[in-house]
C-alpha cells in the first residue's frame, strides 16, 4: 500500500465514524507561548482540551505535521543513528472532545489494523498504566485492561508505568493515562530467540510503538495536583512513517516510499550507495529527515535566523549540511536540490510544498553557501589553535568558542584533531556547553501559577472593533513570574476592548480604573489558546468590582495608521514588482511597521519611489475601510481576499478592505486611508533569499522624520558656509577626499620603502636569527607591507614592530620567516597573544605573521624589550 493510500484510508475510516476530517494546522505556532513549534497531534486543539474554545465538531481527524526538536520531546540527536526517529513526522489522529472515550477509542484503532490493514495480531502488544505510588497515588486503568481483553490475549497486554503510560502536555493541563500499541516485525527465527514482551519500550528499532491512544481525564495544576477534568477527551497519534514500514512489509523508516525517493536523488547527487556504508548511510537519513523538516518550515512561514524558532531550523539545516560535508564529501550546495522531489512526493497532501518551492530552495541554497563559507572559516582558525597549541589535548573552551561564536560542528573539531593526531577536551567543552544552557535557562524560565477564577464565563467577547473602552468583569487571574519582567499579573476579561498580538500586529495597552479611581495599567496584551490575556504589574485592590477598561487611543490611532499601510504596501508590491510578491512577515508598531515579501532582486530606486508613490496616492484618495465580518472562507476567496501559507484560517473569516485590497485580516485598522496622512519608505533588504524586508513609518513618525532630515540639512549647509547647492559642495569635497587619500597612501609607501633600508641595517643576529624590535611610525597597512618586503630577503627573520605610541591605541605586528617557524617551532601568533597583554590587548594570527591591539602604548616599550627572550 502507497503512502498515499495509507493516509486517504486512515481519514476516511473516521470520517465514515462520523468524524470531521480537518487540515494539517501549520507546524509553526502562533497563540502558544509554551510551544514553538507543533510537536504532537493534539497541539492545534489545545484550546478545546482546556475548554477556552469549541471545536466545529465534537469528533474530528487529521493528518497533522509535527516537530520535534527542542524541550522536552527533542529526537534531533537520535535521527539518523536509528532508523524510526524523525524531526519532521505526520501524526495521524482521531479525538473526540467531550464525546466517545475509552471503548470507542480502543475498538476502532483494533478495527483499523487488524480489519482495515490488515495487519496480523500476532504481531501487536498492547500497553495499559499500571497505576503509580507517587503523590498522585493513581490507581491502574483496569478499565482499558478490560476493554482490551475483548480483541486481543492477556498475554499481548503489558502494564505499563507513569513515564510511558501516562501522557501529560506539559508541567500543567490536561493529561490522562493511555494505552500504547506496539508492533513487532522481527523475523520468526529472532521472535523464537527472545519473546517480544521483553523489548517492548526497549528502543528495538523492529518492536515499536506505532499507535498511542490518550484517555484525558485529568487536569494538572500548578501546585502538581491533579483534579478531574469536567469532560473527558480522546487523543490518539499513529506515526505516519512507522506505519508505512509495517504496511509496506519493509524494516526501516528510511525504506518506505515516504523516503525512498529522496534517498535515491541523494545517491545520485553524491555518488554513494546507501546501504554501503554506515557513516555514510546515517548522513543520507540525516539529510533526508531534516530537508523535510526545513522546507515544511519555510512553505509555513518560518525562515531560517539566529533567535527562536527560526534559529531551530537554521541548527536542523546545518546539521545536515555538516553530514553531507564531511561524510558524503559535499564541499558545495546540493540539498536544495532534494526540493524538487520532495514537493513530487508530498505536494498533493501538503499543497503549500508545491506553491513554495521556489522560495524554498532559494534559502536553503542560500543557507547552505553561507555555513559552508563558516566551515572554510572555521578551518582556518582551527588551523590556527593546532598551530599555537602548547600540548596534543586542544582545550574545550576553545573547541566551545569555534562551536559558539562560528557555528563549527564540535563532533567535525573533534574528528580533524584526531586526524592531525591531536586530543580534544570534551569535558571541558561540556562544562562550557552546559554553562551556556543554563544562562539560557535561568533567562527564559517562566513560573505559572494556577488560574485563580473569579466568576466562571467561558466566552469572552472582543468587542475592540467597536469600542476602546466598556465596562468589564475580571472572570480570572494567574501570577506569572520570569527573571525578564520579575512579578506579572494576567487578567482575562468577560469582555474586552484590547487588541490581542497577532498577525503581526502588537497588542493593545491601557489601564483599567475603578469607581474608587484607583488605576492599573495594562502593559501589554495577548492571547493564548484562544483567551485574551492582559499583562499587569499589580492586581486591583477590588478584584471583584466592576472596572472600567480603557486602551491608549494614541497608541491604538497610530498602530492602525500603520497596519491599513501594510495592505496597501501589499498591494503596491504586486502592482510595481509583479504578482509573484506574496507576503511573509509582518510588525506593525505603533511608531513603524516592518513587511517581509517574496522577491528575487534588491529594489531599484526607481521601484521604491513608485511603491511610495501608489500608497501615497491611496492616502490622498482617501478610500473608506470596507470590513466584512464571518463571512465564509470561500466567500472571501472568491471576492479576492489573499490566503497566507502558514495561517490558520476558520470556516469565517474577517476581510478588509480598501479601494482594490482586499486581505483576510483580524487585526485593526484606521476608517479612512486619508488618516494615515502619509507614507514613507525608510529602508529595503534582504532577509533570506527570495525575501525583501521594506521598514516604513507613517504619520507622526514621518512628520518627526522630515523635521529630522530638515534639520540635519540646515546644519550641513551652516558647515559648507550656507552653500545653496549643498549636494555639489560635498561631492566635491569626497573628491578633494579622495585625491588626498592617494597621495597619502603613496607617501607612506614611499616612506615604508625607506624603511627597508634602515630596519636592514638594525637587525642583529641572535642564535642564527636575524632579529629586530623596534616602533614603526607607519599604519598598521604599511607595517605589513614593510614586513613580508623584508621577508622575501631572508629565511631566518624575526620581527616585531609596534605603532608608535598615540593615545589609547596600541599595535603589535610580529613576523616570522615561514622557514624559522616551521625549524624552530616559533609561533608568531603565540608572542603577540603573550606579549599583548602588556599593552592591555590581544590578538592572534598564523604561526608566521599575528597583530594584536591594546589601550595601553606606555607597555609598549616592555613588549619590545621581552621579545628577544622568543629567541632562546
Amino acid at each position: 500500500m502507497k503512502s498515499q493510500d495509507i493516509r486517504s484510508t486512515f481519514l476516511n475510516f473516521f470520517q465514515e465514524k462520523s468524524h470531521l476530517v480537518v487540515p494539517s494546522a501549520p507546524m509553526v505556532t502562533k497563540d502558544d507561548p509554551t510551544l514553538m513549534f507543533v510537536n504532537s497531534g493534539m497541539a492545534p486543539f489545545k484550546e478545546y482540551f482546556l475548554g477556552n474554545g469549541k471545536p466545529k465538531k465534537n469528533r474530528i481527524t487529521d493528518s497533522q505535521k509535527c516537530l520535534r526538536v527542542s524541550g522536552k520531546h527533542n529526537d534531533l540527536e537520535e535521527v539518523g543513528y536509528d532508523t524510526y526517529h524523525h524531526t519532521l513526522f505526520e501524526m495521524l489522529g482521531n479525538w473526540s472532545f467531550g464525546d466517545y472515550f475509552k471503548k470507542e477509542a480502543i475498538s476502532w484503532a483494533w478495527e483499523l489494523l487488524t480489519e482495515v490493514y490488515k495487519i496480523d495480531k500476532e504481531i501487536l502488544y498492547v500497553t495499559v498504566f499500571e497505576g503509580s505510588n507517587d503523590a498522585d497515588n493513581l490507581n491502574m486503568d483496569t478499565e482499558a485492561y478490560d476493554l482490551w481483553k475483548q480483541h486481543i490475549s492477556e498475554d499481548r497486554i503489558l502494564k505499563g508505568n507513569k513515564k510511558d503510560n501516562f501522557w501529560e502536555m506539559g508541567e500543567q493541563g490536561p493529561c490522562g493515562p493511555c494505552s500504547e500499541i506496539h508492533v513487532d516485525i522481527r523475523s520468526a527465527e529472532e521472535k523464537a530467540k527472545v519473546d517480544g514482551r521483553t523489548l517492548i519500550n526497549e528502543d528495538h528499532p523492529h518492536v515499536v510503538e506505532i499507535w498511542n491512544l490518550v484517555f484525558m481525564q485529568y487536569n494538572r495544576r500548578a501546585s502538581g495536583d491533579l483534579e478531574n477534568l469536567p469532560n473527558k477527551h480522546i487523543d490518539t497519534g499513529m506515526g505516519f512513517e512507522r506505519l508505512c514500514m509495517v504496511l509496506q512489509g519493509v524494516q526501516s523508516n528510511y525504506d518506505t516510499d515516504v523516503f525512498t525517493p529522496i534517498i535515491k536523488e541523494i545517491e545520485t547527487i553524491t555518488d554513494t550507495k546507501y546501504g554501503t556504508n554506515e557513516k555514510q548511510d546515517i548522513a543520507t537519513r540525516v539529510i533526508s529527515d531534516h530537508v523535510r523538516a526545513v522546507a515544511f518550515s519555510i512553505a509555513d512561514g518560518q525562515l531560517p535566523s539566529n533567535t527562536g524558532s527560526g534559529y531551530v531550523i537554521r541548527r536542523i539545516l546545518r546539521r545536515a549540511v555538516r553530514y553531507g560535508f564531511t561524510f558524503l564529501n559535499k564541499k558545495e550546495p546540493f540539498i536544495y536540490k532534494l526540493v524538487a522531489v520532495l514537493s513530487e512526493k508530498m505536494g498533493a497532501a501538503f499543497p503549500e510544498l508545491k506553491a513554495q518551492k521556489q522560495l524554498i530552495e532559494n534559502v536553503i541554497k542560500e543557507e547552505e553557501t553561507s555555513f559552508l563559507r563558516a566551515l572554510d572559516q572555521g578551518l582556518i582558525l582551527l588551523d590556527g589553535i593546532v598551530s599555537s597549541a602548547e600540548t596534543k589535548e586542544i582545550s574545550g573552551d576553545k573547541a566551545f568558542e569555534l562551536y559558539d561564536t562560528y557555528g563549527f560542528p564540535i563532533d567535525l573539531t573533534a574528528l580533524i584533531l584526531s586526524e592531525k593526531g591531536y586530543t580534544l577536551d570534551e569535558k571541558g567543552f561540556e562544562i562550557e556547553l552546559q554553562k551556556q544552557k543554563n544562562r539560557s535557562r535561568a533567562a527564559s524560565e517562566i513560573s505559572t501559577d494556577d488560574w485563580t477564577i473569579l466568576n466562571d464565563d467561558a466566552v469572552e467577547e472582543f468587542i475592540g472593533y467597536d469600542a476602546l473602552e466598556t465596562n468589564v468583569k475580571i472572570t480570572r487571574h494567574r501570577k506569572v513570574t520570569s527573571k525578564k519582567d520579575g512579578e506579572m499579573y494576567q487578567l482575562v476579561f468577560n469582555l474586552t476592548p484590547f487588541y490581542p498580538e497577532g498577525g503581526g500586529q502588537v497588542g493593545d495597552k491601557g489601564y483599567l480604573e475603578t469607581a474608587h479611581g484607583d488605576v492599573v495599567y495594562i502593559l501589554d496584551t495577548k492571547k493564548e489558546n484562544n483567551v485574551i490575556i492582559h499583562f499587569t504589574k499589580n492586581l486591583p485592590k477590588h478584584i471583584n468590582e466592576t472596572f472600567k477598561a480603557v486602551v491608549d487611543a494614541k497608541q491604538r490611532y497610530v498602530t492602525e495608521c500603520n497596519h491599513t499601510a501594510t495592505h496597501l504596501l501589499h498591494q503596491a508590491l504586486r502592482e510595481v514588482l509583479g504578482k509573484h510578491v506574496e507576503q511573509k512577515g509582518s510588525a506593525v508598531h505603533s511608531k513603524h511597521l516592518r513587511f517581509d515579501f517574496s522577491h528575487f532582486s534588491k529594489m531599484s530606486v526607481d521601484e521604491l519611489r513608485e511603491v511610495e508613490n501608489f500608497v501615497n496616492r491611496r492616502i490622498a484618495g482617501k478610500l473608506p475601510l470596507e470590513e466584512k465580518r464571518n463571512i465564509p472562507m470561500q466567500q472571501a476567496i472568491e471576492e479576492g481576499a489573499m490566503a497566507l501559507f502558514g495561517e490558520k484560517y476558520g470556516d469565517t473569516v474577517r476581510t478588509i478592505k480598501f479601494g482594490k485590497s482586499i486581505e483576510l485580516c483580524g487585526g485593526t485598522h484606521v476608517k479612512n486611508t486619508g488618516d494615515i496622512w502619509h507614507f514613507k519608505i525608510k529602508s529595503e533588504g534582504a532577509v533570506a533569499a527570495g525575501i525583501r524586508r521594506i521598514e516604513a513609518i507613517t504619520n507622526d513618525a514621518v512628520k518627526d522624520f522630515y523635521f529630522e532630515n530638515n534639520r540635519a540639512l540646515f546644519e550641513i549647509k551652516d558647515l559648507l558656509n550656507n552653500t545653496k547647492e549643498p549636494v555639489k559642495a560635498v561631492k566635491k569635497l569626497q573628491e578633494e577626499n579622495t585625491s588626498l587619500q592617494k597621495q597619502i597612501e603613496q607617501l607612506l609607501k614611499d616612506k615604508a620603502q625607506n624603511l627597508t633600508g634602515e630596519i636592514k641595517n638594525q637587525l642583529q643576529e641572535i642564535n642564527g636569527v636575524q632579529f629586530l624590535a623596534t616602533k614603526v611610525d607607519l599604519d598598521q597597512n604599511g607595517i605589513k607591507n614593510l614586513a613580508f618586503a623584508i621577508g622575501k630577503e631572508y629565511k631566518n627573520l624575526f620581527l616585531l614592530f609596534a605603532t608608535s605610541e598615540k593615545k589609547d591605541k596600541a599595535m603589535l605586528t610580529c613576523y616570522i620567516s615561514k622557514e624559522l617557524a616551521n625549524e624552530r617551532g616559533y609561533n608568531a601568533g603565540t608572542v603577540v597573544r603573550e606579549l599583548g597583554k602588556l599593552i592591555h590587548g590581544g590578538g592572534g594570527g598564523q604561526n608566521f605573521f599575528a597583530t594584536a591591539g591594546g589601550k595601553n602604548p606606555g607597555g609598549i616599550s616592555k613588549a619590545l624589550d621581552r621579545a628577544k627572550d622568543y629567541l632562546v
